[in-house]
């Protein structure tokens, strides 16, 4: 990722306003975990580089381990290891079970942006990634919080604003910088989720596509139960509580 804050965030200011938005409502989706398999494809590529995924709490940092110990691998050998997995195995991700699906109902309500954090320079192969796996909507790259990236899209759009992250640090951003925020805390592998602890504010804390589409769709007026998913009950509340 960038060296210069400034300059990623001058980055990703112009990545947004290349964005033909169209005044839509406005759906904006990390990529890792929530559109796309993350952990299990990271775990592959640590092997091959003499390390292992040790998941014993939420987050990579202190879980990643040399392999045949218990030794945590560094914060510099935690961000090598992010960076060559981005370079050398983001074309082999595969979609996250009813992500595809979810995402081009609600691109009919409203426009959907990916907005995911990695190196600029393999923003071109997610973007095929994703669109090989049916999901060719715009990519933004970020670096840090998304709370200002969501901001800058949140004022181009022309009716509500649902967020959907992983990460509690950035679902936190959002909420702090956009109010109006409908925040989905999703994250798509089951041993994390078991662990992960519910952002103040969120609408929901899933990893489930059935349940975020089916809240989406009624935050934007288009809660028709004939076209979810199967298992999908319109209109019902997140068991993790609503703010």
């Amino acid at each position: 990722m960038a060296s210069d804050p400034r300059e990623a965030r001058l980055r990703t200011r112009a990545q947004i306003e290349a964005i033909p938005l169209g005044g839509r409502p406005l759906v904006v989706c990390d990529v890792d975990e929530v559109a796309l398999e993350f952990v299990i494809h990271l775990e592959n590529h640590l092997l091959r580089k003499g390390f292992r995924l040790l998941p014993r709490s939420y987050g990579l940092t202190g879980n990643i381990v040399l392999d045949g110990t218990e030794t945590p691998a560094t914060q510099d050998d935690v961000r090598r290891l992010l960076h060559s997995f981005f370079a050398e195995d983001t074309h082999l991700q595969t979609p996250v079970a009813g992500a595809a699906e979810s995402l081009s109902i609600l691109s009919e309500w409203a426009d959907i942006v990916m907005l995911t954090n990695m190196p600029d320079a393999q923003r071109e192969i997610r973007s095929d990634t994703l669109a090989r796996h049916g999901m060719a909507y715009p990519v933004v790259t970020n670096t840090g919080p998304k709370g200002e990236a969501v901001r800058h899209l949140a004022d181009r759009a022309g009716g509500p604003v649902i967020f959907l992250d992983d990460s509690p640090s950035n679902v936190g951003s959002v909420r702090k910088a956009v109010d109006e925020a409908f925040l989905v805390q999703f994250i798509g592998d089951p041993r994390f989720l078991a662990m992960a602890t519910p952002v103040e504010g969120i609408h929901m804390l899933t990893g489930d596509w059935r349940e975020a589409l089916t809240l989406a769709l009624g935050v934007l007026g288009g809660a028709d139960p004939e076209r979810l998913p199967p298992g999908t009950v319109a209109g019902r509340e997140s068991e993790s509580g609503t703010r």
